[in-house]
């Protein structure tokens, strides 16, 4: 039996096969330090679990609007006018099933075959396959340390051709921590709107930022950003809701019917209770969300002053997001191979930076306990220490 050429050409996730096989090592009883998973180690805040056991008690199960039911959309609306200082109507915000799922939306709803879409390089892994299955090619933009993993307006110039359709920025970056600067993204822009060039925002880890560094959404900048800008957020990693499948997008009244008709005939609606859900956590209690990221702020310095101790590789410390990419070129080994190495030798599971478009890293995340660190740090020095 054949499969289509689209799922044929498709790379199974390296972050999902790698973080499955240290859960089944530690099935089998095995000290397993997880530094791969890119979830919050958090409990869900428990006033939106009880706004969605609520909901469901209440009989809210039924199929809800494709889009979302209206009082999360006005909410986001609220929401992205508050923090972010952009005006959408709720007629311009669709909920989907994840933010994962938005970016796919809005990558269907606006390439197809022959055009071409530009992503700097590290990017989140889903990112090109994407991009593929919607019968455009990716263009991918390769950074580099020296500028903190981030890809300037001249870079993304030079990468253009008639065909570029879109841009994919993803800031705060997974799997960099890295972000962009309001005069970084204003000199994209430029670039962008000499053209027409869509810009996909993904804003995912927008609340995740560290010391004195700002968010800016892209959006905001001017009506020439705001016309061109389909932005992206959810609710996974700001308020520890990775299992809800609840994300957002917004964007020109255009793209987000497109996305609806889309929408309307793959999914459908996200499920109502965690819409419910959502509800509640854009307009209860924000102190949880705080409390999570000065504890990942406070994990963030300890791995990062421990990594710049070890000779042979060096890293960026991330402004944003819960991630580490560690530059291993100076050790010899692929990305992979070191991976695959240092999960059989030292029981340490990270990973290898191939699954983001640069073989020279892994990605270590700092989403377990500060215990967990501590020991699996302990082993990954010692193993550096080996090669």
């Amino acid at each position: 039996m054949e499969i289509s050429e689209r799922a044929a050409q498709l790379t199974p996730s390296l972050t999902l096969s790698i973080d499955s096989k240290a859960k089944a090592m530690k099935a089998e009883g095995i000290d397993v330090c997880g530094f791969g998973a890119g979830e919050p180690d958090f409990d869900t805040p428990e006033h939106i679990k009880t706004a969605a056991i609520e909901a469901l008690q209440a009989g809210f199960t039924k199929y809800t609007p494709s889009s979302g039911i209206p009082e999360l959309r006005q909410a986001i609306s609220e929401k992205l006018q508050a923090d972010n200082q952009v005006t959408y109507r709720a007629s311009q915000i669709v909920v989907s099933n994840g933010a994962k799922h938005a970016c796919y939306n809005a990558i269907l709803a606006t390439c197809q075959a022959g055009d071409e879409v530009v992503i700097p390089a590290p990017y989140w892994v889903s990112y090109p396959d994407m991009v593929r299955l919607a019968g455009a090619e990716p263009v991918i933009v390769p950074t580099s340390e020296r500028n903190a993993w981030k890809m300037s307006a001249e870079d993304f110039e030079n990468a253009m051709t008639p065909r570029t359709k879109m841009l994919i920025l993803n800031s705060p970056c997974n799997p960099t921590g890295s972000v962009y600067t309001r005069e970084e993204m204003q000199a994209i822009v430029d670039v962008a709107t000499e053209e027409d060039i869509y810009i996909l925002s993904d804003e995912i880890y927008e609340k995740l930022v560290y010391d004195d560094v700002k968010h800016v959404s892209i959006a905001s900048l001017s009506k020439e950003a705001y016309d061109l800008t389909i932005t992206v957020n959810g609710f996974s990693k700001s308020y520890a809701m990775t299992g809800w499948r609840l994300g957002y997008m917004a964007a020109p009244e255009a793209v987000a019917k497109a996305v609806d008709s889309i929408q309307s005939h793959t999914t459908a609606n996200p499920s109502s209770f965690s819409q419910r859900g959502g509800l509640a956590a854009l307009k209860g209690d924000q102190q949880p969300l705080v409390d999570m990221r000065e504890e990942f702020d406070m994990r963030r310095n300890y791995m990062f002053d421990r990594i710049s101790k070890i000779p042979n590789i060096t890293a960026i410390k991330p402004q944003g997001a819960f991630y580490i990419l560690v530059n291993i070129s100076q050790l010899g080994l692929s990305s992979q191979n070191f991976a695959d190495r240092l999960l059989s030798k030292a029981n340490v599971a990270v990973i290898p930076g191939a699954a983001f478009g640069d073989d020279r890293t892994v990605r270590l995340s700092y989403t377990t306990g500060i215990d967990i660190i501590k020991k699996g740090l302990d082993r990954f020095q010692d193993f550096c220490r080996t090669l």
